[in-house]
């Protein structure tokens, strides 16, 4: 009886062990979630550097966004208007439309999710208003 649980639980561990290298071999092929591709602003250079923005541009955007709601001062530096001026894709024309675009990128990257363009528009003004054109 003892020489039998002895054997199921090496067996389990064979198994187990078994399906631990058969994981690390897919994951040593297939390799890492592939880090996303930013493309640069179309401007000369943002507004703050850019291992900066990379860690604090949400805490940046919701200083702005009260300073701008609660307080009434607008100014363009920090303004999410600005963001999605300068880094709309080329080919799609948004930040968060499609996979590869500036800020569905890295959010998808991270499993975040974005909440900013359920009210803002994730394009430009001029192309918003070259669409709506006939």
């Amino acid at each position: 009886m003892r020489s039998r649980a002895l054997l199921g639980t090496v067996l389990v561990g064979l198994a187990l062990g078994a399906g631990w290298a058969v994981s690390q071999e897919r994951t040593a092929s297939v390799g890492r979630v592939p880090k996303p591709v930013i493309a640069p602003g179309q401007g000369d250079k943002c507004v703050e550097p850019t291992d900066f923005m990379r860690r604090n541009h949400m805490q940046v955007l919701m200083f702005h966004r009260d300073r701008t709601v609660r307080e009434g001062i607008r100014t363009p530096r920090h303004s999410l208007k600005g963001c999605v001026e300068c880094h709309a894709g080329a080919s799609t024309g948004t930040v968060a439309g499609n996979e590869g675009d500036f800020c569905q990128s890295c959010h998808a990257y991270a499993a975040v999710s974005i909440d900013c363009f359920e009210c803002h528009a994730t394009r430009p003004r001029e192309a918003v208003a070259g669409a709506r054109k006939p």
